[in-house]
């Protein structure tokens, strides 16, 4: 006999997260499959999604994100929960969504521990051939945004030189450096470069550096990442960019505190491993809000859900992705669909009161 399997759908409740963990689409495919999906009140509205909607598609609207918690035998999500959430939480329970622990607070890597929650980590669902299919799309989109923030960024009423990205006849354009030639620096440079930008980017896998010179016709330079290069690109560029990422892991830190100061002062920073704790010695996170600091004389922009806002895009994109693997975890359950799928396996990082593909490390920089 089938097992049902109670799905909760809190309403996210990070500063301007307005993503949401299914849509009333998937809320009736798991409806289809007979499992009762409790939907926090309001979860879709900045998705562009009604409560009514959601009951249309058979959920149930609970009016606390604690029932919606408290219900579920799955809570689907999509930023890693804040401590409170975990406190509601029950033991041996599951929790689908984007974790990024390696950059949590190791307080609440100890609680999934404790409580023993199979917790299944979308960033590091992981394909035979290395590719990150739930991480991809939200990957792209943060790339895109990167140059939509910079643009806003270096105008004069938002602090920055007075600069326009493309430049115009006898004004040169924005120097841009990218590090990191994966999936969200190559959207970024292709992002820019449609800006007009002048664009240079750097990664340590020649390899990838041939594909996006191929990919962008030649239109942008590539340099291989020693860290004398990207000090080099850091000192010239008007804007630079952070790109890099190892699944399950903190960022690498690309950018040291010397590099910083030799470069424009003014200079724009955009991290985009901030999810994975930054790639730079100065990053720490920052808000839409408020989505800048200065230090070292550069303007830092570190916000870690970049895509939150712009969450109708955001959550059909990564739903897209993820549904496959949701659908497997609530019919097969989890045991049984990992076991065939190494992929899914891959993203399970707490089991059982067990670590699985995930390695603790000492917590010297902010944690989220």
């Amino acid at each position: 006999m089938e097992r049902t399997m109670n799905i909760g759908i809190p309403k996210e409740c990070r500063p301007d997260e307005f993503r949401v963990g299914i849509s009333p689409v998937g809320v009736r495919m798991l409806r289809g499959a007979g499992h009762p999906c409790f939907v926090e009140a309001g979860a879709g509205n900045g998705a562009g999604f009604t409560d009514e909607q959601y009951r249309q598609a058979g959920a149930t609207i609970v009016h606390t994100a604690e029932e919606a918690w408290r219900r579920a035998d799955l809570v689907l999500k999509v930023s890693r929960p804040t401590m409170r959430e975990l406190e509601w939480l029950q033991p041996g329970k599951a929790l689908m969504g984007y974790l990024y622990l390696s950059a949590a607070h190791p307080g609440k890597v100890d609680v999934l521990l404790e409580k023993r929650v199979s917790a299944i980590a979308y960033e590091q669902i992981q394909l035979a051939d290395g590719t990150l299919p739930v991480l991809k799309p939200l990957s792209q989109i943060g790339g895109r945004m990167a140059a939509q923030v910079a643009a806003r960024l270096l105008q004069n009423d938002a602090g920055g030189h007075g600069r326009l990205i493309g430049g115009v006849a006898g004004v040169p354009p924005t120097e841009v450096v990218v590090v990191g030639a994966g999936v969200a620096g190559e959207a970024a440079a292709r992002a820019f470069l449609g800006m007009g930008a002048h664009v240079t980017v750097l990664d340590s896998d020649l390899a990838r550096l041939q594909r996006i010179d191929e990919l962008l016709f030649g239109k942008l330079n590539t340099v291989v990442a020693h860290p004398f290069h990207v000090a080099r690109a850091a000192e010239y560029a008007d804007v630079v960019v952070g790109a890099v990422m190892v699944p399950g892991e903190r960022a690498p830190v690309i950018l040291t505190r010397a590099m910083l100061r030799k470069m424009k002062p003014g200079a724009l920073f955009l991290d985009l491993s901030i999810d994975q704790g930054g790639c730079a010695e100065t990053s720490r996170p920052t808000t839409h809000e408020s989505p800048t600091y200065v230090e070292s004389g550069v303007v830092h922009c570190c916000i870690p859900n970049l895509g939150g806002v712009v969450a109708r895009t955001s959550t059909h994109a990564f739903l897209n992705a993820a549904a496959p693997w949701i659908e497997r975890v609530v019919v097969q359950g989890l045991e049984e669909a990992a076991a065939a799928d190494p992929a899914l396996a891959h993203g399970v990082v707490t089991h059982a009161g067990e670590l699985r593909n995930f390695r603790r490390v000492s917590y010297t920089r902010p944690v989220i």
